[in-house]
């Protein structure tokens, strides 16, 4: 271990996984440790079942009726992937791909006046859906058809909206859209989480309308995309990658202590020994006194013995409780996937709640999602506090990665992980980055 390393990462969380995999591509000799035995930090699957109800310091062990503990692999943090999203081009690029298997989503809905709706995926579904009425229907449509045609370096296609100066607020106003058919647009086909947006100028929520419909029309049933055996197969997927270019791994790997030099990094010293190094990423675990808290999230996972009510007996879904049918601040969400995925036992269901924590009795705020569920047969209920860095790196040339927040896609953590590139290595992140070299020393034999 005493060597010199360019980078040394700490954690191996999905944010650290791909960045040691870009920096390995890159020629970047890199050291990869983590204090736990298993990969994946927060964002691992746990099994077998038993591990999980130790996990969550449950008693008792899970009942017969649960099946084989170790056909479960129930993951801490929900997410999918969004079809034409910045993670599978990620795994694309690097041919991740390889390693993983992908199921569509089945569908997602939206929560209304207590009940959920499916999210119109087609045009012909939107002109039945009860969403909304039928005048509603022809402006929306417009307003989608705006959506789709628009290109920010073609003013032609902007009908008198200014991208960076219009409002989104007042781009509903010109298609004359209600607030119903606001709600769902921002919470459901956008993915905001608040309503903040609605002031920010409308090009941000244009994309990602587009991005909502593109990766639709990849597959048609949803936009969103599940690993089969669960998330925490992404942060192997990316750590085989880094492996193959010669990146090291040390799990079960004590951290104690980050060796500083002038105030910047020199090393890690773990176990008595120090491994050298020019720059470190990790997450916020491993460097308290750098990052600050910025909220909270309740997470809570569910399992159940049958899909869930009104979702056509659907094996995977999301629901979207936007924040205004609820009186909140911020969307509630249900992530629910299955057998059929290769996470739970036949017949069983994993569904998990999630979102920002906003008042002091964090359960309350999730109840209208939990009545959904009914009955639920075990639930495991998770608070965690969410890290940002207070520090950008450029003097320590430590990088820490940010907490994984309430959204149910992955396109934060892929904006962290280009703005962390950039911080380290001065340039903008590109795709073309991440193509592994075509004749590589360390390439596998074609399969």
């Amino acid at each position: 271990m005493d060597e010199e390393y360019d980078v040394i990462v700490l954690g191996t969380g999905l944010t650290e996984c791909i960045l040691s995999g870009i920096m390995s591509v890159n020629g970047k000799k890199v050291l990869h440790m983590d204090r736990n035995p298993y990969y994946g930090g927060e964002s691992s699957s746990i099994t077998p079942l038993e591990e999980l109800y130790k996990r969550f310091g449950l008693p008792d062990s899970p009942p017969e009726s649960m099946g084989r503990g170790r056909d479960w692999n129930v993951d801490l943090i929900p997410k999918f992937l969004m079809a034409n999203g910045q993670l599978v081009k990620m795994l694309l690029y690097t041919e991740v791909t390889r390693y993983l298997d992908f199921k569509v989503v089945e569908g997602s809905f939206v929560y209304k006046g207590g009940k959920i709706y499916k999210v119109p995926s087609t045009e012909t579904e939107a002109l039945a859906s009860n969403l909304m009425g039928m005048f509603e229907k022809r402006r929306f449509r417009k307003f989608l058809v705006f959506v789709a045609n628009f290109d920010e370096n073609d003013p032609k296609t902007f009908e008198g909206v200014d991208p960076k100066l219009t409002t989104m607020r007042d781009v509903y106003k010109k298609f004359d859209l209600g607030q119903d058919v606001i709600d769902f647009t921002g919470h459901a086909l956008a993915l905001y989480r608040t309503d903040e947006y609605l002031d920010q100028p409308c090009l941000e929520t244009i994309n990602r309308i587009k991005l909502y419909s593109e990766s639709l029309a990849r597959y048609g049933k949803s936009p969103y995309l599940y690993p089969l055996y669960g998330l925490g197969e992404l942060p192997q997927g990316f750590a085989r990658l880094s492996a193959i270019y010669g990146g090291t791994y040390m799990l079960n790997k004590p951290v104690e202590e980050i060796v500083m030099e002038d105030g910047h990094v020199v090393g890690v010293k773990s176990e008595g020994e120090v491994a050298r190094c020019k720059q470190l990423i990790c997450d916020p675990s491993y460097i308290q006194d750098r990052v600050r808290k910025s909220g909270q999230v309740i997470r809570v996972i569910c399992i159940l013995s049958h899909p869930i009510k009104n979702t056509n007996d659907s094996n995977s879904c999301q629901i979207i409780i936007p924040q205004n049918q609820v009186n909140r601040k911020s969307d509630i969400y249900v992530c629910m996937i299955s057998y059929a995925h290769n996470v739970a036992a036949q017949g069983k269901y994993i569904a998990i709640v999630s979102t920002t924590v906003e008042t002091a009795e964090p359960e309350a705020e999730i109840e209208p999602a939990l009545e959904l569920l009914e009955p639920i047969d075990q639930k495991f209920v998770a608070i965690s506090d969410l890290f940002e860095p207070t520090d950008d790196g450029t003097e320590s040339q430590i990088f820490a990665s940010r907490a994984y927040d309430a959204t149910t896609h992955f396109e934060t953590t892929c904006n962290d992980i280009k703005d962390i590139y950039k911080r380290m290595t001065g340039s903008e992140f590109d795709f073309e980055n991440m193509k592994r070299k075509q004749n590589d020393v360390f390439g596998e034999e074609e399969q």
